[in-house]
């Protein structure tokens, strides 16, 4: 029997190590690891229906994990966001002298 390759396994991984990277772009990587998850899953599912006719199997489970990765990063990011916006405010996030101000005073000498 010939083995063919799974369908999304190529942009599952990108997805996912996209994921990571997005943190850092306000928190776009939660998209693109949450979709890398769906395409993942629909992948597994396709595979587990007929396991010896696909070869790549593992490269999806590599894109699974780094977009569980990424979520995850990106949900830490998220609430920090959220924690330091309810600490300090809106007005104090955008300025950097009031931010370092009040964290001098709340949690400085």
């Amino acid at each position: 029997m010939n083995s063919r390759k799974l369908p999304n396994a190529t942009l599952i991984v990108v997805l996912g190590a996209l994921s990571i990277v997005g943190c850092c772009f306000y928190n776009i990587g939660l998209i693109l690891g949450l979709v890398a998850i769906f395409f993942a899953m629909k992948d597994t599912k396709i595979y587990r229906e007929n396991p010896d006719g696909y070869d790549n199997f593992s490269t999806v489970n590599t894109g699974k994990i780094l977009a569980i990765i990424g979520v995850v990063i990106n949900l830490i990011t998220l609430l920090f966001f959220i924690w330091a916006l309810t600490t300090f405010g809106w007005e104090a996030l955008q300025d950097q002298e009031e931010l370092q101000r009040l964290i001098q005073e709340r949690y400085g000498q």
